[in-house]
Formats: structure tokens, sequence, C-alpha cells
């Protein structure tokens, strides 16, 4: 299948990577050059911008930071809009809030083309080995057009629901994930300043209640876990302006909905302290550096 992929950061380009592994013919797009060159010596088309990437594709993958990057991607005067042919799917695999995506959907569907919400879980490791879950929000059809491109790249393609439940799955995911996070920081600090081995706590905690995602995967603590961020500066993850984002979509969409979301709030603040501080571009797990005591 020819398809147009936009955004080749630390998530996309591994994903985009799975896709030509599994055969297909892509052709790619970013403002990073570096990035794009990697997709090339792998077997990519250079496009050089989304309306090229999306020109005479089936399926026009969009992975970007925010939904002004993807306004942007969209509707641009070289932008996907412009170029993707009708009957086409654009499949936006960015966390975004709900609102934005049923504002895009509207406009694909002016084109003559339809446009999906697929966000991710997974992170950077479930992109390489491709065992990402899609949470996608769209039509049935739509869903079954893109579930064999979306496999790829994952093995759980859920389908959510309508248009925009993707990401109202993907900003209620990440809310467990940031406060988890903080939670297992804090305890694992806490674990530190009273004596114990923070690999005889890592142990207890994954073998005990406190087991979670956040800990016996992408453990906090450096050099607990070999392939988390903690063991490698906190490099090469899920930045904490993008944990920050979400959970800035998150609460305010808990806002619109009249919903609490006490443990989200007070999370947010923990990681706009690291941002502010400038821990921005670590990833979230570097949380835990509010935490140890020096």
């Amino acid at each position: 299948m020819k398809i147009g992929f936009v955004g080749l950061g630390n998530m996309g380009a591994p994903m985009a990577l799975n896709l030509l592994k599994a055969g297909h013919d892509l052709a790619v797009f970013d403002l990073s050059t570096q990035a794009v060159q990697q997709l090339v010596d792998a077997g990519a088309k250079k496009a050089d911008s989304p309306k090229a990437a999306a020109g005479g594709a089936a399926v026009v993958i969009t992975m970007l930071p925010a939904a002004a990057h993807v306004r942007s991607v969209l509707t641009g005067s070289d932008g996907v809009l412009s170029g993707v042919s009708p009957g086409a799917v654009i499949v936006d695999s960015s966390t975004i809030d709900p609102a934005s995506v049923k504002e895009f959907a509207a406009l694909a569907q002016q084109h003559g083309c339809v446009l999906v919400d697929a966000p991710v879980s997974g992170g950077t490791g479930g992109a390489a080995a491709g065992t990402l879950t899609f949470m996608v929000g769209g039509s049935e059809s739509a869903y079954s057009q893109v579930k064999p491109v979306l496999s790829a790249m994952g093995k759980n393609i859920v389908h959510c629901g309508d248009t925009g439940t993707g990401q109202v799955a993907k900003i209620c995911n990440n809310l467990v994930l940031g406060i988890t996070m903080a939670g297992v920081a804090e305890s694992m600090a806490l674990g530190e300043a009273l004596g114990i081995d923070p690999k005889v706590l890592g142990g207890i905690l994954n073998t005990s209640t406190g087991r979670c995602w956040s800990s016996d995967t992408y453990n906090p603590f450096p050099g607990l876990i070999e392939t988390a961020p903690s063991s490698r500066g906190y490099t090469g993850g899920f930045g904490t302006d993008l944990m920050l984002k979400d959970l800035g979509l998150a609460t305010e969409a808990a806002k619109s909905a009249k919903q609490p979301a006490f443990m989200g709030a007070l999370a947010q603040q923990l990681y706009q302290a690291m941002s502010s501080r400038g821990d921005g571009k670590l990833d979230f797990s570097a949380v835990i550096r509010l935490y140890r005591q020096k």
C-alpha cells in the first residue's frame, strides 16, 4: 500500500520503519533532514512537503507533538489536505484534544477523505518493537480500512468508538501514567532515604501490590531496568514536556466535563516544576529528581 508519513520523532521514526519492514511503499516528511535521511536509507521516499507525502497515498499518517502542529500540517499551503487523494484515510496518531480531532475530521470530509484519530501507547520501545496499542476513533468502515496498516506497527488495535474517542482513551491512559510514575518515584526516593537497597525495593514493588508499568518496565530509579530511560540519563523516551501537555489535555477535558481530577492536577504541577527548571526535554520518569535527596 502507498502510505504517506509526516512526523519522524522518537515515536514516528520507528513506526515508519515498521511500515517499511511490512513492505509498504512509504513517502516521508519531517523538518529534521537527519530523521528523513534515516528513513530514506531504509527504503522510504523523501517528500518535500506534507502535500507531497500525501500525494497518491491510500493512507496518510501524522505523528506530531500538539494540535497546532497537526493543524499546520493538514491545512497549510503545502499541507496534507491540499495533496490528499479523494477516498484516502488520514490517521492522526498525535495526542491532541478530542474537539480538535472532530474539527480536523470535518475538514477532511470537505476534501473527500476521512480522518480517524489513532493515538498510541507503548512508548519508544513499543514503537521500535511494533507492539504499540492503537486507540482508534472513527467509523467502523474507516477502522476496518486502517487496521491492517496499524497492525504493522502495533499488536493491539482497539476501536474505541466515534471520532475523538481514541483521544479520550489516550488522555485517560496518560492521566494514569503520569500519576503512577510520580507515585513510583516518590516511593523509590523514600525507600532510598530510609536506607533500603533500591534494587531490593524495586523487586518487591514488582512482585507485590505496588506493581505497575511505571515500576516493572520503566522504573525511574537509575540502574534498575537496563532498557529504561532512567538507565541512560533519562534520554530517548517520552519527554516531560509531552507528559505535561497530555496532563493539561486531561485536566482541561475534566473541566469541560465538570469532572474532578484531583491527582491529575497535582501530577501536572510536578511535571510543570520539572519543565520550569529546564528538564522538559528529559524523559518524564526524571520526575524522581524532584524527590531524591543529594
